[in-house]
């Protein structure tokens, strides 16, 4: 067998494909295919033109032979008529019949008239009037020219067209009659134009054309038509006679199509579309399966790369839990290889026996489709023993046919995460007890001259006591007076030390129902001798009882103190008699509000744009971690930390917590 050369095979085992030309083949095939049958249907239609045209010609030359011959035999019937008329014998019965045959409606006369030698009326039938002409025809009638000029040639002569009412048109026909060679007089016939197309034009020819008379100006005079559409085919001739300068236009009216013809051409071209379709749908399904398959490899090694380079694990199980597939990452993940994972069925070789029923729990919980969205955290164990947390995320499993066959798995370790988190958390702690011994720090010459009071007071009260029980004794009473005095003393300095500790011990964060006004109170007291040191009043407004919220009292404390110490550093520059710090507490749309209010200058725009960034501070010494850290508080607790400025001056914020559900 002779070897295709387009089909030669390739030196790596594929088939090349065909050069770019043998795929123009069809098109040039269909290209031609067109061609051939747009010229044939051109030739068709060219030849139905030219058959059409020569039957227009010649039914408009028989037209005109039929009004040729009629305008011979009535020439001819006039003149037999003229002796008789202009004889004297216009009234005897004979003649009246002959003219009456004349005047016949088929002949197209309207009017039969019979001039003396001297051109003067001697009769006419029907009776003459001129009322019937109008416009410059009037006083015109008959035609002075068409009379002399048939006198002078002695054979009929035809008058111009002219106008009468009702819009029609006539025209006159002028014979002279001789006798032995002497003139007796001139016969003269009236035609209209409107019973001339009305009663010669058979039914047939007005099927097909539509017939007008038109004068040397083009302008349409008489006519015969119906109400159907004209097509582009027409033919103009001269009418003479009468000449003049008239002209019969016919113009054929749009053929009915002739569906058998057409019906065979239409069903040859679908016929032979349907082929060339099929052959071109061919040649394209065989174009796009091998696309298709070629695209197909190509995914394939694609997706196995893929599949093989990323650090997600993926895992497709069946409906019945069934493992079907694992990728090279799922493997490394938990140590087992894909032969021996596919086909195995829980519980899993990679679940932690503590965590059994977590494990099981949550593989029911992914077959019978209510696994959230955002995944499940999991541990399991690898092969070697470790443990760590992955997170799950399942996905329906979805074949070429639109059919649930299974759930796909992504599965991300994420136990440095975790450790991460736990990590950030923890430096979180570190940095909120840090700020509170800033603070503490901050306030210590103030706390520790608040705490010399009451310790001084205890010295002087038991030095007195000693210097009093040296002179003698005492009255027991006046013994238990300083006593009572000295255990006042003793629990106010408790108090403040009690105070300072609470605020500043590093404890594990905890959630409980705390009244916002207490811890105010609290807050209150620690910063009071700093506020009187520094000569700011504090004024509190309080809605009492206020609902609970969940939260650490300790961290609220810390923002509360944050944020009075921060209204008292923005009035440091101010007038002592406006040193005022306004603490309001209320209840607003289920929400617990603190508002802080100072009668500082104010925090410019550039300011506000990063007043909660992270060490970021207009303070010459601060560490700019206050803020930041009360918003993070705010957030921990599901509330909202904001400032505005205030209407008397200065600068407003609210710190926001919810109300603790009394249901939980």
């Amino acid at each position: 067998m002779i070897p295709n050369p387009l089909q030669q095979p390739h030196p790596n085992g594929h088939t090349p494909p065909p050069p770019s030309w043998y795929w123009s083949l069809p098109y040039v095939a269909v290209a031609l295919f067109i061609a051939t049958m747009a010229a044939l249907l051109w030739l068709i239609h060219r030849q139905d033109e030219e058959e059409q045209r020569t039957t227009l010609i010649n039914d408009v030359l028989w037209m005109e032979q039929n009004f040729s011959f009629l305008f011979e035999r009535n020439n001819a019937q006039l003149a037999e008529l003229g002796p008789d008329l202009l004889g004297g014998r216009d009234s005897s019965a004979v003649t009246k019949a002959r003219v009456k045959r004349a005047l016949d409606p088929e002949n197209g006369l309207v009017r039969i008239l019979w001039l003396k030698e001297d051109s003067s009326l001697q009769g006419s039938e029907p009776p003459y009037t001129d009322k019937h002409l109008v416009g410059e025809s009037a006083g015109t009638f008959p035609s002075p020219s068409a009379l002399r000029l048939a006198r002078a040639l002695g054979r009929p002569v035809y008058s111009d067209a002219y106008a009468v009412i009702d819009n029609q048109t006539q025209f006159e026909v002028h014979i002279p009659i001789h006798d032995s060679g002497r003139h007796l007089g001139t016969v003269i016939g009236v035609y209209s134009t409107n019973n001339l197309l009305t009663h010669q034009i058979p039914w047939w020819f007005s099927e097909r054309y539509r017939v007008a008379i038109t004068n040397n100006l083009g302008t349409e005079i008489a006519a015969k038509s119906k109400v159907s559409p004209l097509s582009s085919l027409s033919y103009e001739i001269p009418f003479d006679p009468p000449g003049h300068g008239l002209n019969l236009d016919v113009t054929a009216y749009r053929s009915e199509i002739r569906w058998i013809p057409l019906l065979l051409m239409s069903s040859l071209c679908v016929l032979a579309g349907a082929i060339v379709w099929s052959l071109w749908q061919l040649r394209r399904h065989m174009q796009r399966r091998q696309a298709a398959e070629q695209a197909l490899r190509s995914e394939h090694a694609f997706r196995k790369t893929m599949e093989d380079s990323i650090s997600t694990g993926m895992r497709a199980r069946a409906l019945d839990g069934t493992i079907t597939y694992v990728n090279p990452a799922f493997c490394r993940m938990v140590g087992w290889s894909a032969d021996e994972l596919v086909g195995l069925r829980p519980p899993m070789p990679y679940w932690p026996p503590e965590a059994l029923d977590q494990a099981l729990a949550a593989h029911s919980l992914i077959l019978s489709g209510n696994a959230p969205s955002q995944g499940l955290e999991i541990r399991l164990m690898r092969r070697n023993g470790e443990r760590f947390d992955a997170l799950l995320i399942e996905a329906p499993l979805i074949d070429a046919d639109g059919r649930h066959i299974g759930w796909m798995g992504s599965m991300v370790d994420i136990s440095e995460q975790k450790r991460a988190q736990e990590l950030a958390r923890q430096q979180e702690e570190r940095l909120q007890a840090t700020s509170r011994l800033v603070t503490m720090g901050e306030m210590a010459s103030t706390l520790a001259h608040e705490l010399n009071q009451p310790l001084a007071a205890i010295s002087s009260y038991i030095t007195g006591c000693q210097n009093m029980l040296a002179q003698g004794p005492m009255p027991e009473g006046e013994l238990g007076d300083i006593f009572t005095k000295v255990g006042k003393q003793a629990q106010r300095a408790a108090q403040i030390i009690r105070r300072v500790h609470a605020f500043v011990r590093r404890s594990e964060p905890k959630c409980e129902s705390v009244d916002i006004n207490t811890i105010l109170r609290e807050a209150i007291g620690l910063v009071e001798p700093d506020a009187q040191r520094r000569g700011v009043r504090i004024d509190i407004h309080l809605t009492e009882p206020l609902p609970w919220v969940a939260a650490d009292p300790v961290m609220i404390e810390q923002v509360a103190i944050n944020l009075i110490r921060n209204g008292m550093d923005a009035m440091a520059e101010a007038p002592r008699h406006e040193r005022v710090l306004t603490l309001t507490t209320r209840l607003q749309d289920d929400m617990v509000l603190l508002s802080v209010a100072d009668q500082g200058r104010g925090i410019p725009p550039e300011v506000a744009e990063k007043l909660f960034a992270p060490f970021f501070t207009t303070k010459a010494e601060g560490m700019g971690m206050g803020l930041n850290i009360c918003r993070s508080i705010a957030e921990l607790h599901r509330g909202r930390l904001s400032f505005e400025a205030h209407p008397g001056g200065g600068t407003l914020f609210h710190f926001s917590l919810p109300v603790q559900d009394t249901d939980a």
